[in-house]
């Protein structure tokens, strides 16, 4: 996909997030965008590693600067916790440029905003975790409790409930993706 159209997607991502109501900081798009290219399989090309607050892209963080420099995004301060990445100026020129990308990929950006929209950073973070520990477990036997002992391995800070909850809420996450996806 070309750079133009990676960010015509982005940019739809971010304005469906903030319809849902996300605070829509970089760790909501992070986190939208790693489950948008790897749960519903729209090939963005970034490369996710495990960081400190789940899945995260070191490219994707400098495709939204890129962004907020050609005044796509720009950043909009709000207290008490941080910047909200919003539509600039040139955004719709952008998604001007893309209309058969935009709609081609439109059920998977709206199920993302849909299902990641209304959660804060900390089950953002569980929850894309979860999908992590699946996508990159898959060889393993584990059940239900062994993965989230897995994730509580690697993320000390989320207790056993919480990984437990995480995981079945990217269960419920992924079995409505196979949904859309018709698989």
């Amino acid at each position: 996909m070309k750079r133009l159209q990676r960010e015509a997607l982005i940019l739809s991502l971010i304005e469906n997030l903030l319809k849902k109501g996300s605070w829509c900081g970089e760790t909501h798009i992070q986190k939208s965008t790693y489950f948008l290219q790897e749960l519903l399989r729209v090939l963005l090309g970034f490369e996710f590693i495990l960081y400190k607050y789940g899945p995260f892209s070191f490219d994707l963080s400098d495709e939204l600067l890129s962004m907020q420099g050609n005044d796509i995004v720009r950043l909009m301060l709000r207290r008490p916790y941080g910047p909200s990445v919003q539509p600039g100026p040139m955004g719709e020129r952008i998604k001007s440029l893309y209309p058969k990308t935009l709609k081609k990929y439109e059920k998977e950006v709206v199920f993302v905003a849909n299902e990641l929209g209304g959660y804060g950073v900390g089950d953002l973070e569980s929850i894309a975790t979860a999908l992590y520990v699946i996508r990159h477990r898959s060889g393993q036997k584990d059940d239900l409790h062994g993965k989230a002992s897995y994730i509580r391995e690697i993320k000390p800070h989320i207790s056993s409930e919480q990984a437990i909850s995480a995981l079945q809420r990217q269960k419920g996450i992924s079995d409505k993706a196979s949904v859309l996806l018709g698989r």
